[in-house]
């Protein structure tokens, strides 16, 4: 063997180890940073177009939930099985890159946190606010659909309709408890993404399942249920606003925020460099 050839192996076994070992915490933290400003970057109009397509897609998790519940015997087991429909808007929304409210909670926070200044804190604000708005739209344009015409099932649309009053009938402060835990495990699922590489169809699937099994409520998929029962006249507006949309609102971005994105930083904080203390 050459030393050329000793070389070339060397450099092949360091790859190899670099590609099986896990990106250590500040890399990911950087990884999803970027990706933050990336998003906080671009034009308005994509912000929106992208956000009304994500909470159009985002329908996929009623739609799916409905129909297993439609259509799946009615087993103590059924409530698990059903509760995977949950994950397919979550997966079309996340891979297919779309604007998704819950994901910029944690993604658009950690370079605030880095840079620290007033112009990234108003740039974090626009992308919120332009994400939620043109969610609720997509939300509110699908519920249509489903309402005013026959696109739906009848014995679909009343699954639809059941699942609707129970996720925004829970009340003010039960919905804004149980949007916490949301907001963290949608954090989790941004965070655990940079290394998930073809796995990232089942930690999806598998954590936002947990979403709708341990019953907990968020803004983007709940606003779709919410605008069902709004179009049909079974909720007024300020029963859906007070008792649902603000406090599971409040609810993801402390659980995204507040608590996942803390803690993340706090565990990079002293690798970061300088500018980032």
């Amino acid at each position: 063997m050459n030393k050329t050839t000793a070389i070339d192996e060397e450099q092949q076994e360091e790859a190899s180890v670099q590609e099986a070992t896990a990106l250590a915490p500040k890399l990911i933290y950087e990884v999803i940073r970027r990706e933050g400003e990336e998003e906080m970057a671009r034009p308005n109009r994509s912000l929106v177009w992208s956000g009304i397509a994500a909470g159009v897609m985002i329908s996929l998790s009623v739609l799916g939930e409905a129909v297993f519940r439609t259509y799946l015997p009615d087993t103590p087991s059924r409530f698990l099985i059903e509760n995977l429909g949950y994950s397919l808007g979550f997966l079309a929304v996340i891979m297919g890159r779309m604007q998704l409210f819950t994901e910029n909670t944690i993604t658009t926070v950690l370079p605030v946190m880095v840079e620290r200044s007033w112009g990234i804190f108003a740039s974090m604000l626009r992308l919120w606010t332009i994400v939620m708005s043109a969610n609720v739209v997509g939300a509110f344009a699908v519920a249509a659909l489903f309402v005013f015409t026959p696109a739906i099932a009848p014995d679909v649309m009343v699954s639809v309709v059941e699942l609707s009053h129970h996720a925004t009938g829970m009340g003010a402060y039960a919905s804004f408890w149980r949007a916490i835990p949301a907001g963290v495990i949608v954090a989790l699922i941004v965070w655990m993404l940079p290394q998930a590489e073809s796995a990232k169809f089942f930690l999806i699937l598998t954590f936002t399942w947990l979403i709708a099994a341990g019953d907990f409520t968020h803004i983007v998929a709940g606003s779709v249920e919410m605008a069902v029962l709004l179009w049909m006249g079974d909720i007024t507006a300020a029963t859906a606003v007070g008792g649902f949309f603000l406090p599971v609102l409040a609810g993801n971005i402390i659980g995204g925020t507040a608590i996942f994105a803390l803690m993340a930083w706090g565990q990079v904080r002293d690798e970061l460099p300088a500018n980032g203390d």
